[in-house]
């Protein structure tokens, strides 16, 4: 048992507060020096991390291409998040948030910047016309599961995934906490798939993306060593739902993409064509 925290009057910065990103994470915003961003000869200029959230435009962009939308070709330049590239002016400017990933579209005679990963996803869908209903009601629904995506992720990446696998210190209560959350999310999604193929009904589309490189890495063990810690297999639907998305061709490329780790034969990362994928 340890010391009650009692919380200061006013909280000040800790930079030894310690952890795996305690070197980069700071409460202020803005760059910290001077680096332009490159520009591939691609229309789409990718700048990310082969993260769960960079995942998901990765995949997209594969998907898109294995679907015969030849504009979407693009280059997918490296942001070393450890060694805080996201921090550069160039990524600042394109991403004032400075997380991984950001897209220019340079597609037009004005570059476009979109950052947020489903903001991406979203983006792209609507500029191609693919993985995403047009439909009304379908298109809601679709939205409904990107923008629970969104919200949801955050509990289990900087709460479960930080709490279990990066803090400096263990503690029983926020690994208690945000356990249960994600373990309540499983059953959502669980209970969704048992009466749909999808995650939004009969269709893949960007909900399948944005939620499979979270969830999907998550019960199939890709995912903070954790998928027997949560017990995962209870998750009947959504493993099935896992297992089916990651023997797509595309998605398999995508995962790739912006990974400097793991593997030596699954390492790409950069990607200025389709070539470096072989």
């Amino acid at each position: 048992m340890t010391d009650t925290y009692t919380p200061p009057e006013v909280w000040t910065w800790d930079t030894e507060s310690g952890g795996k990103f305690a070197s980069i994470n700071r409460p202020i915003a803005g760059p910290t020096h001077d680096k332009d961003l490159p520009i591939g000869e691609h229309p789409l200029q990718l700048h990310s991390l082969g993260t769960p959230n960079g995942v998901k435009v990765t995949v997209m962009l594969e998907e898109l291409l294995a679907a015969g939308h030849t504009g979407a070709e693009y280059d997918a330049w490296l942001i070393n998040i450890g060694e805080g590239d996201q921090f550069g002016s160039g990524f600042v400017s394109a991403n004032p948030n400075s997380k991984i990933p950001a897209l220019m579209d340079r597609s037009g005679d004005d570059a476009v910047r979109v950052f947020e990963s489903g903001s991406i996803l979203l983006y792209l869908a609507d500029k191609f016309g693919a993985f995403l209903p047009t439909e009304p009601a379908a298109r809601a629904e679709v939205m409904n599961w990107l923008f629970w995506q969104m919200g949801s992720a955050p509990y289990l990446g900087g709460g479960f995934g930080h709490f279990y696998a990066y803090a400096p210190e263990k503690f029983e209560y926020p690994i208690n906490r945000f356990a249960m959350e994600v373990k309540r999310q499983l059953d959502v999604l669980d209970r969704q798939l048992a009466e749909h193929p999808f995650i939004a009904g009969d269709e893949y589309t960007i909900a399948d993306m944005a939620i499979w490189s979270w969830y999907g890495a998550l019960v199939l063990g890709k995912l903070y060593d954790s998928a027997t810690f949560l017990s995962v297999t209870e998750y009947k639907h959504v493993l099935r739902w896992a297992e089916q998305i990651a023997e797509r061709p595309a998605v398999k490329r995508g995962v790739r993409v912006n990974r400097p780790w793991g593997d030596e034969a699954t390492q790409v990362a950069e990607r200025h064509s389709a070539a470096d994928l072989d």
